[in-house]
């Protein structure tokens, strides 16, 4: 979501984004821009200024939210606001409309499970989230409709959502598909037995199927696709991961593109059209760090959250080195459990604290 050259200045949301075409591509040769709400408000200078920024890193850091008890939060975007989840509660705070950061306090609470959410998606103006006790949790986010079913036997790790049906990974080593349709909604069709964890789940865009990321504590590969109509195994991605190797993040850029991060220090680009037994590209954590969340604009940029001190990396797939590296909770130490960006922000939480890299500044 961000570089793009001075005459590309097309803006995407990162949640919808439609395939980008050559015209509209975000890191083309010198320059690069995010691409999150479609703003074409935003003068083309601004915009080639926002895009330098980003290259080059310079932004003004700041900790828009701080909380007393070390959590593992999440975060979504949606237009106007942001979704944190903080214990057992998904809170949603405007954002403030000169970028400087958020409201002070929330403009809505959902409720629903008895432990730490620990992992929900935005889609399609609903929240599905998963929480250590086990259970799956539906809100509509406009209107007071909401459905909570119980999921699984030990904590839900991850959860996605798409096209009436809900996928969901647990500790208890299963994944299990899920109806949302009329009359059949918490209806479980099919439980995937795993044989490990589940940290990391995701939908393809096609609607077909689904991958899991698993804790790679047996010997067989963390990462796996499932067929979404049947729950039967497709197939299995890569053959050369180590013992303990877990992959706690997953993104799909497209039906056949797919990034994957996790324990081994890596970030793994997969294509499925060509090879599933060895990846397409990969960028190694330099600093030997777990990798805890990874995002993309879907073209050649990828952020990626690691685990000691907070480090946010922004990773040009073109080159071998990441491009920008930010610590955000030095002296202290926190893995950055999820991040996310718009065209001119990017948002980190850390086990106590929200913090914000400004791209529109200096």
């Amino acid at each position: 979501s961000f570089l793009a050259s001075s005459h590309d200045c097309a803006c995407f949301n990162v949640a919808q984004a439609p395939s980008m075409s050559a015209s509209s591509s975000l890191w083309n040769q010198s320059e690069s821009i995010p691409v999150t709400s479609l703003t074409p408000g935003i003068p083309v200078k601004e915009r080639v200024k926002v895009s330098r920024n980003w290259r080059h890193g310079r932004c003004r850091r700041e900790t828009v939210l701080k909380w007393k008890c070390n959590l593992m939060p999440w975060i979504e975007l949606d237009g106007e606001y942001l979704y944190l989840s903080q214990a057992e509660n998904i809170q949603a705070y405007q954002l403030c409309p000169d970028g400087t950061g958020l409201q002070h306090h929330p403009q809505a609470i959902f409720s629903g499970h008895q432990e730490d959410v620990c992992r929900f998606v935005l889609v399609n103006s609903h929240i599905v989230s998963g929480g250590g006790d086990g259970n799956i949790v539906l809100h509509k986010i406009h209107g007071s409709y909401s459905v909570k079913f119980s999921a699984h036997e030990q904590e839900v790790n991850c959860v996605d959502f798409q096209g009436g049906l809900i996928v969901s990974g647990s500790r208890d080593r299963t994944a299990k598909v899920w109806s949302l349709s009329a009359g059949r909604v918490g209806q479980c069709l099919h439980t995937v037995q795993t044989e490990d964890r589940v940290w990391s789940i995701a939908i393809s865009p096609l609607l077909s199927s689904f991958v899991t990321g698993t804790a790679c504590c047996g010997h067989t590969s963390p990462l796996r696709i499932w067929d979404l109509e049947s729950g039967q195994l497709l197939t299995c991605l890569g053959t050369d991961f180590h013992r303990g190797a877990g992959v706690l993040d997953v993104f799909y850029e497209t039906p056949s593109l797919l990034l994957s991060c996790g324990y081994d220090t890596y970030i793994r680009y997969w294509d499925i059209r060509t090879s599933t037994r060895k990846c397409v590209q990969e960028w190694e954590e330099p600093h030997d760090s777990a990798l805890y969340c990874i995002r993309s604009d879907k073209n050649h940029m990828i952020a990626s959250g690691s685990s000691y001190y907070g480090v946010v990396r922004l990773w040009d797939k073109r080159q071998t080195r990441c491009l920008q590296s930010f610590h955000l909770s030095s002296p202290t130490s926190s893995p950055v459990y999820c991040l996310r960006f718009s065209t001119t922000h990017l948002y980190a939480a850390l086990a106590s604290a929200l913090h914000v890299l400004d791209f529109t500044a200096p």
